[in-house]
């Protein structure tokens, strides 16, 4: 289920079926980073949205949450943290954070769910069957990391 109006619908008569939310981790850069980032982005949102689809009626795609590169990474973690907390409050038993930017590696261990690091993949010279074959390859990676923390923690 998508951040839309419809699905929280269908999500609020059926929450206790979807136990898994999923935050797509975007770093904003200027300069000369910002194709990188914007790159890097829309890889993020078509993967996750793929992913979306794979599991409607188990997971809740959360909207991305979206943080500048030259923020101090510490705050940036601790801004994460306080999503998790709610996440948690809202009875997801599982949470994964899906990014590109490996600097999420270092706060791996202290978030409670699981971080997805996954290399960007430069998706702006393919054509539009080539994108989805490359994501939809992605995706099936991710299915059987999926299905694991769903049965380590059952």
């Amino acid at each position: 289920m998508k951040w839309v109006s419809k699905d929280i619908e269908t999500y609020l008569t059926a929450k206790e079926y979807v136990d898994t939310a999923v935050v797509p981790l975007y770093c904003v850069s200027f300069g000369n980073d910002m194709k990188q980032s914007a790159s890097s982005a829309e890889f993020i949102t078509l993967l996750t949205s793929y992913l979306e689809r794979q599991f409607t009626g188990r997971l809740l795609l959360l909207p991305p949450f979206t943080y500048l590169k030259n923020e101090r990474p510490e705050e940036t973690f601790l801004e994460v943290k306080k999503w998790e907390e709610n996440i948690v409050k809202n009875e997801f038993k599982h949470i994964f954070y899906i990014t590109s930017e490996s600097d999420w590696k270092l706060y791996e261990k202290d978030l409670s769910g699981s971080l997805i690091w996954i290399p960007s993949l430069p998706l702006e010279h393919l054509n539009d069957q080539q994108k989805i074959s490359m994501i939809e390859s992605q995706v099936k990676q991710l299915l059987s990391l999926f299905t694991q923390k769903w049965y380590e923690k059952e």
